[in-house]
């Protein structure tokens, strides 16, 4: 019988080559916001059926991305989920995800920073057929003012198309070190299993030591990322530190001799290398002071140590920094950059010098006021631009002269303001030398809105933004394509605002990603709750009386509390609703409690300063409550909420009342303003087009039947995830006391709470 050698033998047919498949690996910390819409991208509906898969490591820590990626798995064969242990590494979980993945060619994504772009996912998987060790693509990257910014390289990577090598085109190492602009073939990981594994190898290394250790490169112009690029002000509060950057170029530097790469190829890492380190000195700010003269030193060595024999240094001002980079002169370049920063200033000072006696006037007060040490006892609260004490810092006062009575309470408010405040509130006129020094010595900072922009951030205060509602509308820097309702806002300010904070209040998960997104900064989310609502699930019967007795309300009374919200389209709010004859159709027992936006307090009266109920459209049924505070008291008092697009929907929905939305022109609204989702398909209760079907809803009894009840019950799961009566409680005893989360009592779920007493319940 002929065996396989014998030449009589037929020959043995060889195996058909294996086609390429893709899997995406996603493996990372992540916001959850940014961890959805990686999960989105891999998995929608433009990406491949077959010859694709995603692998998705989740660490134990991580209940709710974990929670989120089960879910998707369950619809998606696709998907595979890896469990990973708490506080895994970054190279960890991208090998334990590696390991799970079965397709020929891997695509590395971090969450945090990185998504597909619509149709990438087929176009790589087409780009693979070749089977190249390492596929190099192009991306976009995101900042917070442009979602797709051009990476730069496109010419380079399309220069030439096909398969190549790292020694022909050294140039590639050039590239933005990004795993996930380089699908990397399986068997070469295998063949290199330190790739993956070893701690401290973060992106820097996996992008550059693929293209050391691969023998055919392929290039192609498919853009297969959107890469994010955080602020510098939002990396302050990262997770973890960042992998050592020298540590990293060490090991490429000892792989590039391992695996004899060319003169040329050493060369271009090199370049990279000292490259990377002066734009790190440049960027200064974004190392910690202690750090930069180690920093220097450090790079310094390698500068020296790892230079080619006669390579040239660059030609100009960037040869100069590499040669005093090179000798170690850390005295040189801080004077090199002292004389460039003095030149920039003195030109952009020219002509700037007019009126400027009362700035230099306030800036000496807050230098002297910050002279003196922070006051361990001083906490300034302001809400609403100092309009007074009110919403979720009246809140965390109120709470925090219970717990630490030692702390004094200051506001800071307008003086037009002033002559409302509560009898005995301690306060600052903002703009005087008192609210100078109050806001330079407080230890403590509480607003809903931002403090003025001249207010310098101390090191050692703490800033607590609480906002003032869950949006609906577009909010900062994602109103940079609303012009109507931005109205010039200066979003490079803002963001200089923002970047004073250190936490940031929720009241549900929306809030936190919408927060995350909208004030891209380095601050604490602190998923707590808003203060403001504890009194709806902490008031008693009695307090509801109360409230509709300090209102005039005679028992038996139906109470609709109307809140309408301001809209950046009109100049002065429109009418939308006939209020007097929706009052006469109603019914003698139906009172309408009218409350305006605080931009508009003589929307429904002509006098502003009332603090007391007014008749609204001359009947005897409607009552202007717009300047009535607190605003919970209306709350508390009204048997159900009318009302368009205002946040107090999310706030009243606590209550778990019947909630009836008008919506009258949500479409003009929706493309004016930017809305985060569609709240006409997501509703709290019944939702009405014109003031005939409002009236028909709150008459037939749909206002509060069973599917206005199930409607509700879906809001409040979404929209009250954290708010349980306990909000204050944690606030203050995480930021004013110091205590660990581990500490703070845990917010109920839904069904275990139990909302203030309806009227009809207290007896009304």
């Amino acid at each position: 019988m002929p065996t396989p050698s014998d030449p009589a033998a037929p020959p043995v047919p060889s195996a058909p080559p294996v086609p390429p498949s893709l899997t995406a690996v996603v493996s990372g910390p992540a916001p959850l916001g940014r961890f959805r819409a990686c999960l989105d991208s891999v998995t929608g509906p433009d990406t491949p059926r077959h010859g694709y898969g995603v692998v998705v490591a989740v660490p134990a820590d991580n209940p709710a991305a974990g929670a989120l990626a089960d879910r998707r798995a369950l619809a998606d064969p696709r998907l595979t989920v890896v469990r990973l242990p708490p506080g895994a590494t970054a190279a960890a979980a991208r090998a334990a995800a590696a390991r799970a993945a079965r397709g020929t060619h891997l695509q590395f994504l971090d969450p945090a920073t990185d998504r597909l772009p619509p149709g990438a996912a087929a176009a790589l998987l087409d780009a693979l057929a070749g089977g190249p060790d390492v596929l190099l693509c192009d991306h976009r990257t995101a900042h917070w003012w442009d979602d797709g910014v051009p990476s730069g390289t496109t010419d380079l990577l399309t220069a030439a198309p096909g398969v190549t090598t790292l020694a022909a085109h050294p140039a590639l190492l050039t590239l933005d070190p990004l795993p996930g602009a380089r699908i990397v073939r399986a068997g070469l990981l295998a063949e290199h299993p330190d790739l993956l594994g070893a701690d401290g190898h973060d992106a820097l290394y996996l992008s550059l030591a693929v293209l050391l250790l691969a023998r055919t490169v392929a290039r192609r112009g498919v853009v297969a990322l959107v890469h994010h690029r955080d602020r510098p002000a939002q990396r302050r509060t990262a997770p973890a530190p960042e992998p050592d950057v020298f540590d990293q170029y060490e090991a490429l530097h000892r792989l590039a001799g391992a695996a004899d790469a060319p003169a040329a190829v050493r060369a271009a890492l090199y370049d990279r290398m000292t490259g990377d380190y002066l734009t790190a000195l440049a960027r200064r700010e974004e190392l910690p002071a202690a750090r930069i003269g180690e920093f220097f030193r450090r790079a310094a060595r390698h500068t020296a140590a790892y230079r080619p024999a006669g390579h040239p240094r660059p030609a100009g001002l960037d040869g100069v920094r590499h040669l005093l980079l090179a000798h170690g002169a850390h005295l040189g370049y801080r004077l090199l950059r002292t004389a460039n920063d003095r030149r920039r200033a003195a030109g952009s000072a020219a002509g700037a010098i007019g009126s400027r006696a009362a700035a230099a006037r306030t800036r000496l007060r807050r230098r002297t006021a910050q002279a003196r040490p922070l006051d361990p006892d001083l906490a300034v609260f302001s809400a609403y631009w100092g309009r007074g004490v009110a919403c979720n810092p009246a809140a965390i006062a109120a709470e925090l002269a219970e717990l630490a009575p030692d702390i004094r309470r200051v506001w800071m408010v307008e003086p037009e303001h002033a002559e409302l405040l509560p009898p005995g509130t301690e306060h600052v006129l903002s703009g005087t030398r008192r609210c100078t020094e109050a806001l330079a010595r407080a230890t403590y900072l509480v607003n809903n809105v931002n403090f003025p922009d001249d207010m310098v951030k101390r090191a050692g205060s703490v800033h607590l933004q609480t906002h003032h509602g869950t949006p609906l509308k577009h909010m900062g820097v994602d109103l940079r394509d609303r012009p109507a309702a931005a109205r010039g806002l200066d979003f490079d300010r803002l963001l200089e605002r923002v970047d004073r904070w250190d936490f940031s209040l929720s009241a549900n998960p929306h809030s936190t990603e919408t927060w995350q997104r909208a004030y891209p900064a380095g601050y604490r989310t602190l998923d707590y709750g808003y203060p403001r609502n504890d009194v709806y699930h902490r008031a008693t019967a009695a307090d509801v009386r109360a409230a509709r007795a300090r209102l005039g309300l005679a028992p038996g009374t139906r109470a609709l509390l109307y809140a309408p919200t301001h809209r950046d389209h009109e100049a002065r709010p429109r009418p939308r609703l006939d209020l007097p004859r929706l009052a006469e159709d109603l019914g003698e027992d139906t009172v309408l409690l009218v409350r305006g936006h605080y931009f508009h307090p003589d929307a429904f009266h002509p006098d502003a300063s009332r603090a007391e109920p007014a008749r609204a459209g001359r009947h005897p049924r409607v009552l202007d409550v717009t300047g009535w505070d607190p605003v919970e008291d209306l709350a508390l008092a009204a048997d159900a909420l009318v009302t368009d697009y205002s946040s107090i929907m999310f706030d009243y929905a606590n209550l778990d009342r019947p909630i009836v939305l008008l919506a009258d022109d949500w479409e003009t609204y929706r493309a004016v303003r930017g809305v985060y989702f569609d709240v006409t398909a997501e509703p709290p209760g019944p939702v009405a087009r014109s003031q005939a079907e409002l009236t028909e809803v709150l008459t037939d009894g749909s206002w509060r039947d069973e599917a206005a009840g199930k409607l509700r019950h879906d809001f409040r799961l979404r929209f009250c995830a954290f708010d349980d009566g306990r909000a204050a409680e944690r606030v203050v005893r995480r930021v004013f006391l110091g205590e660990g989360e581990e500490s703070l009592p845990p917010v109920l779920p839904l069904e275990r709470r139990t909302p203030a007493p309806t009227p009809e319940e207290a007896g009304r």
